[in-house]
């Protein structure tokens, strides 16, 4: 599976002979500049600008928004409702699991708080973290790294942080790496995984936004 970020919270998937996915596909006024991508499926997390940007596609793309479990050109997709009710004005955020053939990649959208231990049980084992990691209205660096800590995935990607790019004002990408005692990380264009080249401890994989 090669999966690409664009920066803020959307990634593209990939894996041969089956279904690409786009999630959380922004509009240019958050600072990036989001090329054309084909995909067979979109997923928003949530309606903002920065993440539903879905004007764009052609009808026949599969667009989801809402919770529900979902299976579309061999991709098994589970969307689960996933936000606190006890923030004030808490928006709602759907969290994704992707199924790529037994490959499992949770995108977390805006999560904003630490989700209890049955709904990270829900999501059952997960192979590569999409964690947003630089505020505003998601996780911040600390709550960032309990979750990962509870879910214990083989990669974790971070998301939505401070880039020279963007225009939203979020923490950086170093304060998520100190939380997690790296000091010093190689980013690369594109992840290509597979069941075989998982490692055997969590890793930190840090993307370039392509645009």
């Amino acid at each position: 599976m090669d999966i690409t970020w664009y920066g803020h919270s959307c990634f593209r998937l990939v894996e041969r002979g089956k279904a690409s996915v786009v999630t959380d596909p922004y509009t240019d006024d958050i600072g990036y500049r989001l090329p054309k991508l084909r995909a067979n499926i979109v997923t928003v997390s949530h309606e903002a600008a920065g993440h539903a940007n879905l004007d764009i596609w052609p009808s026949s793309t599969y667009v989801i928004t809402r919770p529900g479990e979902y299976e579309i050109g061999e991709v098994f997709i589970i969307a689960i409702a996933m936000h606190s009710v006890k923030k004030k004005n808490a928006q709602p955020n759907v969290v994704f699991l992707f199924d790529f053939n037994g490959l499992n990649v949770v995108h977390l959208g805006d999560l904003n708080y630490v989700p209890t231990q049955s709904e990270i049980d829900a999501l059952g084992a997960v192979n590569v973290a999409l964690v947003p990691v630089g505020g505003g209205n998601a996780l911040k660096a600390a709550q960032a790294a309990e979750i990962i800590s509870l879910i214990e995935p083989d990669i974790v990607v971070p998301m939505h942080y401070q880039t020279p790019q963007t225009t939203l004002k979020l923490d950086p990408l170093d304060r998520f790496l100190k939380v997690m005692g790296i000091s010093k990380i190689q980013s690369q264009p594109l992840l290509r995984v597979t069941a075989s080249s998982l490692p055997e401890q969590t890793q930190v994989v840090v993307l370039d936004p392509q645009q």
